[in-house]
Order: structure tokens, then sequence, then C-alpha cells
């Protein structure tokens, strides 16, 4: 090789060569030696290239590459798809040449790559071989054998064709959601039919507004399985948290400031009557959807929720929502606002009511508190690594047992009594108790936002009037039997004595006092 331009004196360098009888690889310079008569000698210098090696993998920044030749840098031959070069010496003792071969590499497979029959990696070696074979005689796919394999979706690394992500049975999924969304559209087919027949003494009697805010919120909590049905993603997950946690306010903020209504009006011990109405509750119910609807758009706009990879019990990945501290803080005011709601249930378990309403929406509280308890146990305790699938089926069960039993337990009565037509029908069981006509769930006594309703009015006057009637016979026979002791009671009448001791006698009776009766 003749000198590069420019140097002083312009000799010739040799390619790298193995001497045999130095047992060495030498690089020589030669350099003519000249005079003004002419050509007087050469002189020739050899160097010792034997400590170099000769890496044909690309050259790394890491690795201390001062005894390597850069020529040689990315001159292997593995295919750059799907494997990678790794520089493996020769450091065996008594190897003073080993760096000097080709082929001293091993193509190694690349992150989402795999090879059966070769996990380790390629020789280079072969690889040469196969190359030199390809360039003397255009063996076509000569690198098929060095090529390593793609892993399946969703694998960063592999060792075989095992699939990393976990499948999911999309027939049982969609029969899951037609049921969810069938039961959606029949809760706003249900809501129609409320406002339809609102002045049906059913319905009027439990406010048709609340109920249809209640149908309203049940319909939003069941959509909740759409919002998760897919791979989940950040938009999905956004869905999930609105649909889940919106209509849960919505529906049981309803029933539960009825509930609250009927709790007020029970502890009332004074003659006046408290009157509550449908527009005071529903300026109380405001100022909680309100948090509500805050809390959910600062956690949407600032940091929304989104979809992790998490591993079942078989090792699979799949997607699902993020749990964080905005999730806890949520889940814990919802659980003390359950709280709240059973502690007001519990406080009306002796409150009459037109229809039972009263005891159903308590039965509704207490189911919700029950159902949310046992599926937190089921999520983090029984089945944590459940897969896809499953978790599915858990969030439909949920949703079942905790919308669509509210829904029975609320609406299905009423329904059935003006299917009977018997809607406009007072509670006979609940007027032997003495509950007047207009006591409800909207509170005893309570003035409806509607126009009075005459006839109504006329039938509270007479229960009145009955009752008055009653109290006045009733002291007039004490009146009487006191300040005519000579009368006796006449068989069979109201103060005859009998041998049941529970039953009423004479205040003249001498076991018993005046004060008594």
């Amino acid at each position: 090789m003749p000198s590069p331009p420019g140097v002083t004196m312009e000799g010739w360098w040799t390619y790298p060569y193995y001497s045999c009888e130095a047992k060495r690889w030498l690089l020589s310079y030669t350099v003519p030696v000249s005079t003004v008569r002419g050509l007087k000698g050469v002189v020739s210098l050899d160097i010792d290239i034997s400590n170099l090696e000769i890496n044909q993998c690309e050259a790394d920044v890491e690795d201390d590459c001062s005894n390597q030749i850069y020529s040689f840098h990315g001159t292997h031959k593995c295919p750059n798809e799907t494997t990678y070069c790794e520089y493996k010496p020769n450091r065996e003792v008594g190897a003073r040449h080993a760096g000097w071969a080709r082929g001293l590499y091993i193509c190694k497979c690349r992150p989402g790559y795999y090879s059966i029959n070769h996990p380790e990696g390629f020789n280079g070696s072969l690889v040469e071989v196969a190359f030199q074979e390809f360039e003397e005689s255009g063996v076509e796919n000569w690198s098929e054998p060095y090529e390593c394999l793609k892993c399946q979706p969703g694998c960063e690394t592999c060792k075989g064709p095992e699939p990393c992500l976990a499948t999911y049975n999309w027939p049982f999924r969609i029969s899951l959601l037609v049921i969810s969304v069938s039961c959606a559209v029949m809760t706003v087919c249900l809501t129609i039919y409320t406002r339809h027949h609102r002045r049906v003494k059913v319905f009027r009697v439990a406010s048709p507004v609340f109920l249809s805010i209640t149908l309203l919120g049940c319909a939003i909590m069941y959509m909740e399985m759409a919002a998760i049905f897919p791979v989940l993603d950040r938009y999905s997950c956004i869905a999930t948290k609105w649909t889940r946690h919106m209509g849960f306010c919505i529906t049981y903020t309803a029933l539960l400031m009825k509930t609250w209504r009927v709790s007020l009006t029970y502890r009332v011990k004074s003659a006046h009557k408290l009157k509550l109405t449908d527009k005071q509750l529903l300026q109380w119910m405001a100022p909680i959807l309100l948090i509500m609807l805050v809390y959910l758009g600062t956690w949407t706009l600032s940091a929304p929720p989104d979809a992790e990879v998490i591993t079942d019990n078989k090792g699979l990945k799949f997607m699902q929502c993020s749990y964080n501290w905005w999730d806890h803080s949520l889940a814990i005011g919802e659980i003390l606002f359950l709280l709240w709601g059973v502690r007001v249930c519990y406080r009306v378990r002796h409150a009459e009511s037109l229809y039972n309403e009263a005891r159903l929406i308590s039965i509704a509280i207490y189911n919700i508190f029950t159902v949310n308890s046992l599926m937190i146990a089921f999520h983090l305790l029984i089945l944590p690594r459940a897969g896809p699938d499953i978790k599915y089926l858990l969030g439909f069960i949920r949703t079942q047992l905790s919308t669509s039993t509210t829904v029975l337990l609320v609406f299905l009565p009423k329904v059935l009594r003006v299917v009977r037509g018997t809607g406009d029908t007072w509670d006979s069981r609940a007027r032997a108790r003495g509950v007047p006509a207009s006591s409800s769930l909207n509170g005893i006594g309570l003035v409806p936002d509607d126009p009075p309703d005459l006839y109504q009015e006329n039938e509270e006057l007479k229960e009145e009037v009955q009752k008055l009637a009653a109290q006045i016979e009733f002291m007039k026979i004490v009146q009487m039997e006191m300040h005519n002791r000579h009368l006796r009671p006449r068989p069979g009448g109201y103060f005859t004595a009998s041998a049941n001791s529970n039953a009423p006698q004479s205040p003249m009776h001498p076991t018993v006092n005046v004060s008594q009766v």
C-alpha cells in the first residue's frame, strides 16, 4: 500500500500478514534511501500487531477498544433485523494470535425474538461460511437458518412461541354486555313509565322526581359494563370511573335523601308538622352531586386514570385501570357515605310508611353496602390475580346485585300495583296501623310541591275527625264510670274484666289506676 499523500518520506505499507518464522502477525513499512547519485538502499520496519484483535461487531463506547482494529468494526454477517452481534474473542492460554480469526462473535436474538434450537445464539464462524457460500454460488435465503422468530404479541422477551397476552372470551363478554345494556334500556323505559303514571298514588306519594333521578343513576351504573368491555386504555378507564362513581352518587343520594326526610319527620315530637318538599331536598342533594362532579373533573384533567399492564395467575398480561390515591380517597368517601346511609336507615326501621317503601329502600341501602364490601374482598383477597374475563364477570355480578336489586326493590312493587289496578288504593295495612294518607317517604304530614289535592285533604280530614270522635267517646265512658260508682260494666263492654291480663279493664277495678287509662 502506498503512503498517504503529503508525507515527508513516501514508502509502502504491507497488508497485515502472518510470519511463520516469528509466529506473529506483522505489519511492515518499507521506505527507499536515496542519495544524489541514486538509490542507495531500502529500510524496512516490521511492527508486531499480534496483540491487536479483530472485532467485527459494532463498536461499543462502553468497552475498551484500544487493542482493536477499528476498520473491522461492523463487518459481521448477522441478520440485523432479528439478531445482534456480540464479540466473543478466544482467550485461551497459548492462543497468542486467537484474536486474528474471522467469525469471533455470536449472533444473539434481539429482544422480542427467539430461537428454539439455538437459544444461546448462532456461531459467527458458521454465519461467515454461509455468507461466503452466498457470495461464491449465490445461494438464496442463506441467512434464514440464522434468523430468530418474532415473539407473540405483548412479549418483550421470550424463549418460545408461548403467548404472553391473556385471551379474551369475546362471546362470553358480549353476552354479559347485552344483558347490561338491556337493563339500562329497561331502566330508561321504566323512567318513562314512572313519569307517565306519576299521578297514580303509589308513585305520587313516593316523589316521582326522586324516582326518576334514581333510575337515571341506575342507567349510568349499567353503562359501566360497556366502558370496561374492550381492551382497556386511558379513555375507557376515564369512562369507567365516571359511570361507576357518578351513577352511584346519583342513585343512592336520591334514595338517602328520601330516607333522611323520613328520619327527620319521624323524630318530630311536637304536634307541628315538619314540611320538607322535593324542592328543598333537591337543594340539599345538589351540593353532594356538585362535589362529585368537581372531584371527577379534577381527577380527569390533572391525573387522568390510565391502563396498566398486570399479569394473571398464569403469568399472562392484560390491561387494567390503574388504582392510586384518587381511587382510595373516593372509595373512603363512598364508604363513609354508605355508613351514614346505614345509620339513617337504622333510625327509621320502626317508621311506618305507605306501601312499605321506607323498609324497601333500607334493604336496598344495606344491600349495596354488603355487595361492595364483598366485592372488595374478592378483588383484593380472594381473586387478586384473576384474568380479564373473571374480572369482567365480577363487575357484572356486582352491577346486577347492587343496581338490579335496587330497581327491583324500589320499583317492582309499584309497577305490580299499577298492573293489578290497585295503584290508587291506599295501603290497608298501613291505614290499619294509623298511618294517614299523606304519610310516605315524603314525610309525615308533608305538603307536596304540586297543588293540593282536595280529595286527599278530604280523606285526611275524615280520618282526623274519626280519631277525634273515638277519643271523645272513650273519655265520655271513662268520666261516666268515675262519677257513677254504682254503675257496673255491662257484660261484653269495653271495661269488662277478662281472664286475659292484657285486656283493658274498668277504671274502677282495684288494680288499675285512673292515670294508667
